[in-house]
């Protein structure tokens, strides 16, 4: 019993220090952009097309952490962009935060890359207004790039968001918890060279040189064949 305490401490040990090493919004856009390219590649990447052509926001997180035995958590940094599909204009950088701490049948680490796009207002609008849970206060839909057992495929949209994922590690079992999204307040501070709320930075044209990258990959994606078969 000691030593499985002593083990899960050390898991958490890990996810702590992944939460102290905040990145650079400039590489953390980067890195978004290099995990757009990778499920490009997937064969299943048409599914991902689908959803995305149908978005109004998408939030990358390059890498996600998730330990645990018994007791686990999971931390990731990504960037959320906002789209009007009116306008055909994607709105932001907002960089955030992803954390949860979770119980259950589990033991292992994993490293993920994530993406969650939303096809729902409501999506959004929690995110402008700050923290929002997972599964809590919002549903989430698991894509087919998912790799995942925690949940099911649902392909007709009426989900606020779908998830798609790539796995890099092994892990047992499934968690039980619903992680939180919220303002990593460092990061946007260092990128917009002030303090704003959420929805004000959900507001701005994503116009500056450094998240052109990421915008041209969307839309490349977007640009893809517009059927799926179900």
């Amino acid at each position: 019993m000691k030593q499985i305490a002593i083990v899960t401490l050390g898991l958490l040990l890990i996810i702590s220090s992944a939460a102290g090493a905040t990145k650079a919004p400039g590489e953390l856009i980067d890195e978004a952009v290099q995990v757009l390219q990778e499920i490009a590649e997937q064969p299943d990447a048409e599914h991902f097309r689908y959803v995305l052509q149908n978005t109004r926001g998408v939030a990358v997180f390059p890498s996600v952490l998730k330990a645990g035995l018994g007791l686990g958590g999971r931390y990731g940094e990504g960037v959320v962009l906002k789209y009007d599909p009116s306008q055909e204009r994607w709105y932001g950088p907002y960089f955030v935060q992803l954390k949860g701490i979770s119980y259950g049948l589990q033991i292992g680490v994993q490293k993920t890359s994530l993406v969650l796009v939303m096809t729902a207002e409501e999506g959004l609008r929690s995110l402008e207004e700050g923290q929002i849970t997972l599964g809590g206060n919002l549903s989430v839909a698991a894509g087919p790039l998912g790799r995942s057992a925690e949940a099911g495929t649902n392909l007709t949209l009426d989900a606020v968001m779908y998830s798609y994922s790539i796995s890099k590690g092994a892990f047992i079992g499934a968690s039980l918890e619903g992680a939180s999204i919220d303002n990593s307040v460092n990061a946007n501070q260092v990128y917009w060279n002030q303090e704003l709320t959420p929805a004000e930075m959900l507001a701005r044209p994503a116009s500056n040189r450094n998240v052109r990258n990421l915008i041209r990959e969307l839309e490349r994606m977007m640009a893809g064949e517009a059927e799926v078969s179900l």
